[in-house]
């Protein structure tokens, strides 16, 4: 006896006999292709018992069969993900703004170049919720980042230490770096949430690492004032 009922078995002989009805015995599948062959020519199932079965398409039979819990665990897997880099997104702009807030007291400047990166963060939120696009996020450049390196994972220009707690801006400067080690760890939320969506997840990283970047900018600039200080 045939286990397996094929599309090219089925078209033989239909060929030989056309039928309305088809009988499958037990322990007998249809592949795939028989399944849609059966469908499109509006052919009835039979199984063992004799109870006509319709045939949906493009449903395939087991051994092929997807299974179904397995698509929904997927999907949940998915959505959790997601659903995890919101929340640390969500916690990631409320730490801009306290940043923001305290750097407000020293530097109005220098505050409101926090708040913007912190809108940049939100968009990237929003994205992830379905709500908007991404969006251009534009980098000045200095002589240690620039347009052919400033979408790209860069070291810190330098390492934060003990030593910078004596400047005289030194609150500023621990609490910008404070979030570009939280920006950073981003990466892996963003890559987990978007296994099979290469495209905007390559888009999301390339925006996280110009956010980076602009962080390290920016402590540069309290540091060394105009003075890049990036060790190539």
């Amino acid at each position: 006896m045939i286990k397996f009922i094929t599309e090219e078995y089925l078209r033989d002989i239909y060929r030989k006999e056309p039928f309305d009805s088809y009988k499958l015995e037990q322990g007998q599948r249809l592949t795939p292709g028989a399944v849609e062959y059966l469908s499109d020519k509006k052919i009835k199932l039979v199984t063992e018992d004799f109870a006509e079965k319709k045939v949906e398409k493009p449903a395939a039979a087991e051994p092929f069969q997807v299974s179904v819990k397995t698509v929904e665990k997927e999907k949940q897997d998915n959505f959790g993900s997601k659903n995890k880099l919101c929340c640390k997104l969500k916690s990631i702009e409320a730490a801009f703004l306290v940043t923001s807030s305290e750097i407000l007291r020293e530097d109005v400047t220098l505050a409101q170049s926090v708040i913007n990166l912190g809108r940049k963060i939100s968009n990237i939120r929003n994205v992830v919720e379905g709500k908007a696009s991404l969006e251009v996020i534009y980098l000045k450049e200095c002589t240690g980042i620039n347009s052919s390196n400033c979408t790209t994972e860069l070291e810190d220009c330098f390492e934060i230490t003990e030593f910078h707690m004596q400047l005289d801006k030194s609150s500023s400067i621990l609490r910008i770096h404070l979030l570009r080690c939280n920006v950073r760890e981003l990466y892996f939320e963003v890559i987990d949430a978007y296994k099979d969506e290469d495209d905007l997840k390559d888009g999301i990283i390339k925006n996280l690492n110009l956010i980076i970047n602009s962080l390290s900018q920016l402590i540069c600039s309290i540091i060394g004032g105009k003075q890049c200080q990036r060790k190539n």
